[in-house]
């Protein structure tokens, strides 16, 4: 029987605005640094991708939220919790303009997400609504994590998984187009269904913004049965439309590039027969409610990163344009100082500017002989360690025909709280290990 406190997905007891208002008087620079003061500053901080950032205000709320809690628990769980997840779902719900907030679950983070949307794959396999060799479609460079739940999830119960091999440097849509109709040709060529899709909406790394929209519609026409949109980069980001997109599922966090504390994300599920049999991996007491009222309660935890999310709004307020006019600038800020780093290296983007959204691949001067992934991470932790710049490298083999080419790139990342010397620090940092002679050899004695 259904547990008396089901309703956690009641969407009588709220309304919002679903355009909030804008703050007549904007946040400030000195303002801004005040509210990320609790970052090191002696760290060049651009990886904001990586782990996202927090004001100061907002943890201020969370803390709140978590003194609710520990002060009276059995009254945070009946009275404030219920109401607190639903307005944030509510608010998320107009974000991404799902049609109906039951079509939004909060959860841990998109790995999460993943799992939720890859053991239905498998008990479809297993159960044998798919059968044995049907097809997983996920792009060469699909986030690791993601890579390793579809072997735990679908390759384990009897699912061929392909993968769609991407240029890079990449040129153009057209470029990541062309490989995913082959991929799905691929795929049905042996008479197997496409079961799923895993499609990203911003690559992890190599960053890439992927057309998301026309990868959608290609599956639509070729009669993929299912579409798991993967966009952890996304809200906050690039623009998030569940209506435009058109994917069956799709999850993105909110602690990276929409200020929550970590970790919290949610799971959109289209409204269909497709979304009822999907799960939380932790089974508690809502077990059987729907997967949103299952997200809102898996035992005793810290709820708390999930219901900040209106204070989080309050505060992307507080900046021209909201978080339109954040997306805006910070894309805008990162390709500037894309720019400036690549003349000052002689070198090149991994895409172009249009296919990046608050992060870029800048190319790293060949002669620091990057050659491995392990010299990549190496050079890594001696920039961290020694110049105090925190940035990922990654590490792009050259093909056979090519020589003294861009074999590491950085991915720089802007968010509201970084400066022009953040930037700076970097360049300055790699042209002195230019000075000096240095190579990732050295690295490895």
């Amino acid at each position: 029987m259904a547990s008396n406190h089901h309703q956690n997905g009641d969407t009588t007891t709220l309304h919002l605005s679903k355009k909030p208002k804008l703050s007549s008087a904007f946040i400030t620079d000195a303002e801004i640094q005040s509210e990320f003061s609790h970052h090191d500053p002696a760290v060049a901080r651009l990886n904001n991708g990586a782990f996202g950032c927090c004001p100061a205000s907002v943890i201020a709320v969370q803390r709140d939220w978590q003194l609710k809690n520990l002060r009276q628990p059995d009254h945070f769980y009946f009275n404030e919790l219920k109401n607190g997840l639903l307005r944030s779902r509510t608010i998320i719900k107009d974000l991404v303009n799902a049609e109906h907030v039951d079509e939004i679950s909060i959860v841990d983070n998109a790995s999460t997400a993943t799992a939720i949307v890859l053991q239905q794959a498998a008990w479809c396999f297993h159960e044998g609504t798919f059968q044995k060799g049907d097809v997983v479609l996920m792009l060469h460079y699909a986030y690791g994590a993601v890579k390793k739940a579809i072997d735990a999830y679908v390759a384990r119960a009897g699912g061929t998984v392909i993968e769609v091999p991407l240029p890079f440097p990449v040129k153009s849509n057209d470029d990541i187009i062309r490989e995913f109709r082959s991929a799905v040709e691929r795929g049905k060529a042996r008479g197997n269904r496409i079961r799923l899709a895993v499609i990203d909406h911003v690559t992890s790394m190599p960053s890439v913004v992927i057309p998301v929209k026309e990868l959608v519609t290609i599956c639509r026409e070729e009669g993929v049965d299912q579409i798991f949109v993967d966009a952890a980069h996304a809200i906050g980001c690039t623009h998030v439309d569940m209506q435009e997109i058109g994917a069956d599922f799709y999850t993105s966090n909110l602690h990276k590039w929409f200020f929550c504390p970590p970790s919290v994300a949610f799971l959109y599920a289209r409204g269909s027969s497709k979304s009822r049999d999907l799960h939380h991996p932790v089974v508690s007491h809502e077990y059987g409610n729907g997967l949103a009222v299952e997200s809102s309660w898996i035992g005793n935890r810290d709820y708390s990163a999930q219901l900040v999310v209106p204070a989080v709004v309050e505060f992307v307020n507080r900046f021209e344009g909201g978080i339109e006019g954040i997306k805006k600038r910070n894309h805008e800020s990162v390709v500037e100082m894309g720019e400036m780093l690549v003349s000052a290296w002689g070198t090149h983007f991994g895409s172009p500017s249009e296919m990046s959204a608050s992060m870029v691949m800048v190319g790293l001067p060949p002669c620091l002989g990057i050659a491995t992934d392990s010299d990549a991470l190496k050079l890594r932790t001696h920039l961290r360690d020694h110049f105090g710049v925190e940035v990922p490298l990654y590490f792009r083999p050259p093909k056979e025909e090519e020589a003294e080419c861009v074999t590491g790139y950085a991915r720089i990342s802007h968010q509201v709280y970084n400066k022009v010397e953040d930037y700076y620090k970097f360049r300055d940092a790699i042209n002195q290990l230019v000075l000096d002679g240095f190579t990732c050899a050295v690295l490895s004695t």
